[in-house]
């Protein structure tokens, strides 16, 4: 009997785009192929992968683009500064839902106008040859952001009413440096502001791999191990990136200039894993 198979994919920057996808070639290239799972997650730049590798586009091409001067990103930066901003909003005392809207109060004050120009950042990313960046995958893909004004979380995909491209740009859309992404007269931020990787929503696999650029988490119940745990699945993996990956990431994963380093260190991650990987994973990962 075929194994079912959750692929999530976190949250890590432009560079974290670059890792994540240089991780799948690397894996693909000494044969286990990540990107064939029945369902992918994704969370911020993890949503931007998951809708690249479950495209037309071959895994080869995304993997080129990223080794190549990135022309078409903005950079910002995202250092340890605006990190603890978000850490001291986090840890004010209130219930999760409450967190979140405090910090989506706080995105929408800093960047209150539209997100006229992320939306065509994040439309480049999404493109395929003669196709449409609105235009969901035939694929199970799920791409998760957070509501700024109740701090609800949501799970977009190709059932609803919400195009791909507000999707991810709504998953991608970092507090405090991007503006919110506004859906149905609602804002949404970050993805990642309820988790990295949101890998709990990957429940009822077999399998279940998660590639995660940033593990940590802001709570305990929303780590990544614990949320592997609840998935039930009867195997996980999580590939994190080892010391050579993260010093090609660096510093500030927003930094444009990173990430072809960061791709070619997750694809030479990727190759030095996979024998690993393979061993007893179903056969349809493998081959």
């Amino acid at each position: 009997m075929e194994n079912t198979t959750g692929l999530v994919l976190g949250g890590g920057g432009v560079t974290g785009i670059a890792w994540e996808l240089g991780v799948l070639k690397g894996l693909r290239d000494n044969g286990v192929d990540l990107s064939t799972a029945q369902t992918v997650i994704g969370t911020s730049a993890g949503s931007v992968v998951g809708a690249q590798i479950t495209s037309v586009v071959d895994l080869d091409d995304l993997y080129a683009e990223q080794t190549t001067p990135a022309h078409g990103e903005i950079g910002a930066d995202f250092g340890a500064g605006t990190m603890l901003k978000l850490v001291a909003l986090m840890m004010i005392p209130a219930s999760g839902h409450g967190r979140r809207a405090r910090i989506g109060k706080a995105a929408r004050k800093a960047h209150p106008g539209p997100a006229t120009e992320r939306l065509r950042v994040i439309g480049s990313r999404l493109r395929t040859p003669g196709g449409d960046p609105l235009a969901w995958p035939d694929r199970d893909l799920r791409v998760t952001a957070v509501d700024a004004e109740s701090g609800s979380f949501r799970v977009f995909d190709r059932t609803g009413d919400v195009d791909l491209l507000h999707a991810v740009a709504a998953s991608c859309a970092v507090p405090l440096v991007w503006p919110a992404v506004e859906i149905g007269g609602r804002h949404y931020i970050d993805g990642g502001m309820r988790s990295s990787a949101n890998a709990d929503l990957a429940t009822g696999y077999d399998v279940v791999v998660a590639i995660a650029p940033l593990p940590r988490s802001m709570t305990r119940y929303h780590a990544l191990p614990q949320q592997l745990a609840r998935t039930g699945a009867k195997r996980t993996a999580t590939i994190t990136p080892d010391p050579r990956s993260l010093e090609a990431i660096g510093r500030n994963v927003l930094d444009p200039s990173k990430r072809v380093g960061a791709a070619r260190a997750g694809a030479a991650q990727g190759a030095r894993l996979a024998a690993e990987l393979a061993e007893g994973w179903p056969d349809q990962l493998t081959g």
